[in-house]
């Protein structure tokens, strides 16, 4: 890739930490896919010369978070990649508003929220992603969403310039927001809470990872649930009306616990949940008529 040694060298001197040819599967829920070309991870104040050098050079990259639904394809992949887990995971609060740096835990912004008695992200405890991931996906459970408790989001545009959306522009609906598949880089969150009772909100928090524990496959590498719900319909109830709990592709699975999952049983490749998927998305068309869409981003199509 050229100019690689350019932005290395840029992103050094801006204080980031830098790796070669980085195994993505170390970075990914799934603990499973290739390589990337160089790995940054990221430094506050160092996002926005980043982003407009990579855009002045048109070299491919992408932000990364948790990597909780994401899934690299196998070899090495020409691309840069900007972690933000490690340097931009700050959270502060004042009042009932919590402010998040894009890399910040989601569940660390639940139980701040909580210590704090303020009440609203009950639904999102257990959600694994980054805040950035949460916001770029409008991540949801249990009947809530991202939309119900954002106030604005600052984002680097697809221009190089930092704004503050506020929730009208953000154009949320399920599992999409305005930076859905846009090369926009979302830096920090301002959730929008009201003040609760800290006893019912940890009970309500409680029952729902209670939940996820008995429902979901925890137990697995995996990237959560792996297809959108369609309309009218679950995609979990549809796999398994097919028989297809249990179908595997070496280490890949459908979970026998939760259908709408495929999981990582041990060393599965991203080829071998790919297969999966893919059998499973043209096993449901065919018996059921439903074209199920896939809710993981797959890096390398």
């Amino acid at each position: 890739m050229t100019d690689l040694s350019e932005i290395k060298d840029m992103a050094l001197s801006l204080g980031c930490e830098v790796r070669e040819n980085e195994p993505m599967a170390e970075h990914t829920s799934f603990g499973a896919g290739g390589s990337v070309s160089l790995f940054i991870e990221a430094e506050k104040g160092s996002l926005l010369p980043l982003y407009r050098a990579l855009k002045q050079r048109d070299l491919p990259f992408m932000t990364l978070g948790k990597g909780t639904n994401v899934l690299f394809k196998d070899g090495l992949h020409e691309l840069i990649v900007l972690s933000t887990v490690k340097k931009l995971s700050y959270i502060s609060v004042n009042k009932c508003e919590i402010t998040a740096g894009c890399g910040a835990s989601l569940m660390s912004v639940c139980r701040l929220a909580r210590d704090n008695s303020l009440a609203g992200l009950e639904f999102a405890y257990g959600i694994p992603a980054s805040v950035g991931g949460a916001v770029y996906m409008n991540a949801g459970a249990y009947g809530g969403e991202m939309s119900q408790v954002l106030k604005c989001v600052t984002a680097i545009d697809e221009d190089g310039e930092e704004r503050v959306y506020d929730l009208s522009q953000l154009d949320l609906s399920y599992r999409h927001s305005r930076f859905s598949h846009r090369n926009a880089l979302i830096t920090e969150a301002v959730f929008s809470l009201r003040e609760g009772n800290r006893e019912d909100i940890t009970a309500l928090m409680n029952e729902l990872m209670g939940r996820r524990k008995d429902k979901q496959p925890l137990e697995y590498k995996s990237a959560g649930s792996t297809f959108k719900r369609p309309p009218g319909a679950f995609a979990g109830a549809l796999i398994e009306q097919c028989g297809l709990k249990g179908y595997s592709a070496g280490d890949a699975m459908v979970s026998t616990k939760h259908a709408g999952f495929v999981v990582n049983t041990g060393k599965a490749s991203a080829s071998d949940i790919l297969s999966v998927i893919d059998h499973v998305r043209a096993d449901v068309l065919e018996k059921t008529g439903y074209d199920l869409e896939c809710e993981v981003e797959i890096i390398g199509e």
